[in-house]
C-alpha cells in the first residue's frame, strides 16, 4: 500500500459560517455528492422530524443547531474527503476554534441575504491568523438577496480577504436563471425542484454565441456578459499559489438546500484544495509525509452513544499512518497506549478501521486518558503547539441539586470539563467549584447532559467575574507575587490542572493588577 499516495489523496477541511447560513445544509449535500447518504433535505422539511446526519445530540435536534463539532468522511472522484462540521452558534466558538488547528483548508459559508455577519467576522480573523486556504461559498440564492458585486465588496472589506469569483449567478432570487462557471467555462441552469441530485450543466465555450440567449433569455445574457466583462477588470486572476498561502480567495456561488452550485464548489475545492500540511510542534516542524505517526487531541466527545457511558477523543494525524492494535506514546503521561478499535466516522455510523493515514481524523476510546492537546508519537517527545483554552466571559456557582448524587454530578462535571466545554475553577479560598464558560448557552447543555447522561442535576448562581487571567510569575517567593495573593485572596482559584488563575472581578481591576504588581503577568488564554 502507498503511504505517499494515500496521503495525496486526503482532502481534510472544516465548514465555518454565522448561524443559519446553511453550514449544516451544505454538509449534507456534499455527503449527497460522496454516495454517502441516499436522500437529503431532512434538514428544513418539517414532515420529517429526523433531523440532519450531522447533527446528533437531541439538543441540537430541538433547537435546529449544531453544538459539537461532528466527523464525516467520504471519497469522491478517487478522493478521501474528511469535512469537520462545526457549531456556528457563539456560545460554542471555542470548540471551532480548536477545530480549525485540525483542518487543511477552509469552506467559509455566507448567506446571500444577511451578508458577513458576526460570528463568521471573529472565524475568518482565525483563519487568517493561522494562514489557511479559504474558498468562499455565498449561499441561499434563490432568496432575494445583496448584489453580487455588494456581497464580494463587503466579503473584502469586513472579513479582509482578497477575493477573485470563480462561478457567477446569472439574476438573483425571483429572476435567478443560474450560475455562469467561470472556473469550468459552463452555464448552469437553475430549477427550483431540489428533488433533483445532480444537476446538469451545458458547456459553453465562447459567451457571444446565441446559444446563452436562448437558454436564459437576451437581456439575462447580456447582463452577464456585461458583468463578466466587470470581473476580468476589477479581480485578479486565480492564483493557486496565493490561495494555498492565504492570500487570495475564491468565492462561489449557490444554493445548498436546493443542491444547486454544490458539486462546482466540490469539483473546484478537489482541484485546488491542498492535500494535508505541516504542523508545528513546540519542538520541530512535522510533514505529513514523514513514516513515523504522530497525532493530536482536538476534541473530546462524551456519550456519543446515550446505552454505552462511551468517551471518544478525536485525533488528528498529522504524519505517518496509524495502525489498529500498534503501541503509542501518550506525551503528556509518557505511558504507552495501544488501541484495539480506532473508529472512523460517517455521522452516527462509526466502523473500525485498521489503517489510517495522515490527514484523517480518528476516534479512540478513552477511559480518561486523553486531554485536549495530549499528543501521541511513535516515541518522540512533542507537543503540538496552538490548541488553547481561551477565558471564559460568563461565570457560575454550580451546585448539587440532589445531594445524593453527588458522586455522578462529580464525574459527569469531571468529564464533560474534559471534553473542552467548559473550564473548571475551584475557588482557594472555599473550594466551591465554578464553571467559566465562553458562551452562555454552555451551561443549559451542561445542565442538560448532566441530567441525561449522568442522571445528575445541578444549579447555578451568579459569580462576579468579568475574565480569567491564567497567571505566570518569575519567583514564586517574591514580595509582589505573595502580597498579590494576600490581597486578591479571595479571587483566586486553580484550574483543572492545577495552574493558577486570577478571576478579576473587572476590566479595571486587570488594569490596576497590571500596575501595581508588574512582576505578576496576567494572560488570557491558558496557553502560554
Amino acid at each position: 500500500m502507498d503511504t505517499q499516495l494515500e496521503i495525496a489523496r486526503r482532502r481534510t477541511f472544516g465548514i465555518i459560517s454565522h448561524p443559519d447560513a446553511g453550514k449544516t445544509t451544505l454538509t449534507e449535500k456534499l455527503l449527497l455528492f460522496g454516495g454517502a447518504i441516499q436522500e437529503a433535505g431532512a434538514v428544513k422539511s418539517n414532515k420529517i422530524k429526523k433531523g440532519a446526519t450531522s447533527d446528533f445530540m437531541e439538543i441540537e435536534r430541538q433547537r435546529g443547531i449544531s453544538v459539537s463539532t461532528s466527523v464525516l468522511a467520504f471519497n469522491y472522484k478517487s478522493k478521501k474527503i474528511n469535512i469537520l462540521d462545526t457549531p456556528g452558534h457563539k456560545d460554542f466558538a471555542e470548540d471551532t476554534f480548536r477545530t480549525l488547528t485540525a483542518v487543511d483548508s477552509v469552506i467559509v459559508v455566507i448567506d446571500v441575504a444577511k451578508g458577513v455577519e458576526e460570528q463568521t467576522e471573529k472565524l475568518v480573523a482565525v483563519c487568517r491568523l493561522r494562514k489557511i486556504p479559504m474558498i468562499v461559498f455565498i449561499n441561499k440564492l434563490d432568496r432575494e438577496g445583496k448584489d453580487a458585486f455588494d456581497l464580494m465588496d463587503e466579503v473584502e472589506q469586513k472579513l479582509g480577504l482578497k477575493v477573485t469569483p470563480l462561478s457567477f449567478p446569472i439574476g438573483m432570487g425571483y429572476d435567478f436563471k443560474g450560475i455562469y462557471n467561470i472556473w469550468e467555462k459552463n452555464v448552469n441552469l437553475f430549477t427550483s425542484d431540489s428533488k433533483k441530485n445532480i444537476e446538469d450543466t451545458i458547456a459553453i465555450d465562447d459567451l457571444n454565441s446565441a446559444e446563452l440567449d436562448q437558454l436564459v433569455g437576451k437581456s439575462a445574457s447580456d447582463k452577464l456578459r456585461e458583468e463578466l466583462e466587470l470581473i476580468r477588470e476589477v479581480y485578479p486572476a486565480f492564483d493557486r499559489e496565493a490561495y494555498l498561502l492565504g492570500e487570495q480567495q475564491p468565492v462561489l456561488f449557490g444554493s445548498a438546500l436546493n443542491n444547486f452550485g454544490v458539486r462546482e464548489l466540490l469539483d473546484c475545492f478537489l482541484d485546488i484544495a491542498p492535500p494535508p500540511t505541516p504542523k508545528e510542534t513546540e519542538q520541530r516542524t512535522i510533514l505529513p509525509e514523514e513514516p513515523k505517526m504522530t497525532g493530536f487531541v482536538f476534541k473530546i466527545h462524551a456519550n456519543m452513544d446515550p446505552k454505552h457511558r462511551d468517551r471518544l477523543a478525536f485525533i488528528k494525524i498529522v504524519s505517518g499512518t496509524f495502525e489498529r492494535n500498534k503501541s503509542y506514546l501518550h506525551t503528556r503521561l509518557q505511558k504507552s497506549f495501544k488501541f484495539s478499535s480506532p473508529n472512523a466516522f460517517f455521522a452516527e455510523k462509526k466502523e473500525i478501521v485498521d489503517v489510517s493515514f495522515a490527514g484523517d481524523i480518528v476516534g479512540l476510546h478513552d477511559t480518561g486518558n486523553f486531554k485536549i492537546g495530549d499528543t501521541l508519537t511513535e516515541g518522540e517527545h512533542l507537543k503540538f503547539k496552538g490548541i488553547p483554552s481561551f477565558s471564559p466571559e460568563h461565570f457560575r456557582y454550580v451546585n448539587n441539586a440532589d445531594p445524593l448524587k453527588s458522586k455522578q454530578l462529580e464525574k459527569g462535571i469531571d468529564q464533560l470539563m474534559d471534553e473542552g466545554v467548559a473550564q473548571l475553577f475551584t475557588l482557594d479560598l472555599n473550594g466551591r467549584k465554578v464553571i467559566g464558560t465562553v458562551g452562555a448557552l454552555q451551561y443549559e447543555v451542561i445542565q442538560y447532559r448532566l441530567e441525561h447522561e449522568y442522571g445528575a442535576k445541578c444549579s447555578y448562581e451568579n459569580f462576579p467575574a468579568y475574565k480569567a487571567c491564567w497567571i505566570e510569575t518569575s519567583d514564586p517567593r517574591e514580595e509582589q507575587y505573595l502580597e498579590f495573593k494576600r490581597v486578591k485572596q479571595k479571587f483566586l482559584a486553580k484550574d483543572k490542572s492545577g495552574k493558577e488563575v486570577f478571576l478579576a472581578d473587572s476590566e479595571f481591576s486587570i488594569q490596576m493588577t497590571a500596575q501595581k504588581y508588574p512582576k505578576v503577568k496576567l494572560h488570557f488564554t491558558s496557553e502560554f
